[in-house]
């Protein structure tokens, strides 16, 4: 693309998506684009690849943030960006997008390294989970390993797939098959694979991609699709929301994908983790005075694979001060102090969804008497389970809870 054809429609940023063929695996209007851009930003890999490169040359700073005031300070002026392969893929034209008009940017993608692992592999892409653990922690993939799942994971070095084989075999996976596919597309390209309890692949190269068939062994620890996970799966001190109150709970609170959800008196953490299990996208910040408490929700976060959960320690409703607005809001400690419930009705907006939940007789009294003054629903959940008496069983009751509902109008 010339000058004159970037100025005439507006598109002065170009976005290139580059692959281990570098320059030669480019369409014509790619090359034309890196080719007509005054200066041209991309790592020192992409910029190699590039060459030659008529344009200023300018490795990313660190962060890479630093540049984007350059980059829109240059708004209008032939700009062009390398990324690797499919740069709208958790790359680097989704974050521009988000400062850069979509009118004014020419996008020129590659496969991404997961439709080049698919081509490899003779997978069908939409059919596999998508992660990346690129400067992102390794629980992240917790969730994703389902009995009999196709996982792809991009790597952040050479040492992701060691790490990755170590969680799989830890957490009862070590049947699972671990493909490493490295610097795909070019003359360095190597597929190699071994079983998770048998890794023993060294020098990997740091540009590569994993694609794992998920084998499960009797025992392994699968983080379930539905809400109410095992309670000896929380680190806890008694302060926990019990597997069958919590799908009641989490039921109530009806969850939608992207929303923030406030856990308040979080105790283990146990409702704020599972909200955010229940899509990729959902986020929750989890409120507890206790220090103690407060850490072990950041264990329990990690070890079932939310580590982005937001753990503030300290006493509502002071704590929640400048806290971002929630879409809904659970109470699970605190609910006889009127302030909290209070502050916690203030932060939502409309449609915004508070649950409580209250096992003593005082939390129950304010629980009674906001539902009076601000109506919602309000209902007794008891559970018993079979306990030995003897030689046999009997009944043994949990603390009944009293649970109110409300969605702000």
């Amino acid at each position: 693309m010339s000058d004159d054809a970037l100025s005439s429609n507006g598109r002065w940023l170009a976005i290139v998506g580059i692959g281990e063929d570098g320059r030669a695996g480019l369409s014509p209007a790619a090359r034309a684009a890196l080719g007509s851009a005054e200066i041209v930003y991309g790592g020192e890999r992409h910029l190699a690849l590039a060459a030659p490169v008529t344009g200023e040359q300018r490795p990313w700073p660190r962060p890479i943030t630093a540049a984007y005031p350059e980059i829109l300070a240059r708004r209008g002026r032939p700009t062009c960006l390398l990324a690797t392969g499919d740069p709208f893929h958790y790359g680097i034209g989704a974050e521009i997008a988000r400062f850069v008009d979509p009118c004014e940017i020419a996008a020129y993608p590659q496969p991404s390294a997961f439709s080049l692992a698919c081509a490899r592999l003779g997978w069908p892409l939409a059919d596999c989970a998508c992660v990346t653990l690129h400067g992102r922690a390794l629980p992240r993939i917790i969730p994703h390993l389902q009995p009999g799942t196709r996982l792809l994971v991009l790597a952040w070095d050479g040492t992701t797939a060691a790490a990755v084989a170590a969680l799989l075999v830890e957490r009862g996976f070590g049947r699972s098959i671990v493909t490493v596919l490295e610097a795909m597309g070019g003359g360095r390209e190597r597929i190699r694979s071994a079983t998770a309890n048998g890794f023993d692949l060294s020098g990997v190269d740091a540009l590569n991609t994993l694609a794992i068939a998920v084998v499960a062994d009797p025992g392994a620890r699968v983080v379930t699709l539905s809400p109410g996970l095992d309670d000896a799966w929380f680190e806890n001190d008694g302060q926990l929301t019990k597997s069958e109150i919590r799908a009641i709970t989490l039921a109530a609170l009806r969850p939608a994908a992207g929303q923030l959800l406030w856990d308040v008196g979080a105790g283990a953490g146990s409702v704020a983790i599972e909200w955010c299990l229940r899509h990729p996208a959902n986020c929750a910040i989890a409120v507890e005075a206790q220090s103690d408490r407060a850490a072990r929700i950041g264990r329990n976060a990690a070890n079932l694979g939310v580590p982005d959960l937001r753990v503030v320690e300290g006493r509502a409703p002071a704590a929640l001060a400048g806290l971002p607005a929630p879409d809904a809001v659970f109470i699970g400690g605190g609910v006889s102090d009127p302030a909290i419930l209070a502050a916690t009705l203030a932060a939502l907006g409309p449609g915004g969804r508070l649950v409580a939940n209250a096992v003593t007789l005082e939390g129950e009294a304010a629980l009674l008497s906001t539902f009076a003054s601000h109506g919602g629903a309000l209902k007794r959940l008891s559970v018993a389970r079979a306990d030995p008496v003897g030689g046999m069983h009997g009944w043994r009751s949990a603390m009944p809870v009293t649970q109110w509902i409300w969605t702000k109008p």
